[in-house]
């Protein structure tokens, strides 16, 4: 009898959003933790190099891993600055920043519940009542936060 075999490199935990992709772990180019800030929708991180060392560009994925949230960083206003689409940072903490390149990757579903989805192909679908410990045999690039209410969803390459 024939079974698949699911065998996977990379996972990363997925932050559901309506606008931005789940970036793909093996392009992340930065990483670090902020210092607190008073600035609304700023990264500050007194320890990067942002424009120096190039790495981060305007359209990357930020990822705030303290209280998992994200963000996209709309400038990279110094060495140590980033403009994001949101604000997601309010103290000291981790965050890594990723390129925006997701060819498609498969989820696993830690809690059950619906898991609203953009594959590949740009469909967009809402898949209902996801038993927990399931995977998704879809490539997909989003899981979009509206109708999701699935948790511990993991993105596997």
């Amino acid at each position: 009898m024939a079974y698949q075999k699911l065998q996977v490199s990379r996972a990363l935990q997925v932050i559901p959003s309506d606008t931005i992709n789940i970036p793909n772990v093996a392009h992340r180019n930065a990483q670090g933790t902020t210092v607190g800030t008073a600035d609304t929708n700023k990264l500050v991180d007194t320890g990067a190099k942002f424009r120096d060392e190039g790495l981060v560009k305007k359209n990357d994925i930020v990822y705030n891993t303290t209280d998992s949230t994200i963000a996209r960083v709309l400038a990279v206003e110094s060495n140590t600055t980033l403009l994001l689409s949101a604000d997601i940072f309010i103290a000291t903490e981790d965050y890594q920043i990723y390129k925006d390149n997701n060819d498609g990757c498969i989820l696993y579903i830690g809690g059950l519940g619906n898991v609203e989805v953009v594959t590949v192909g740009g469909d967009e679908i809402v898949l209902p009542a996801v038993s927990a410990g399931s995977f998704l045999p879809l490539q997909v690039t989003r899981v979009k936060a509206n109708l999701t209410t699935a948790t511990n969803i993991i993105a596997l390459w």
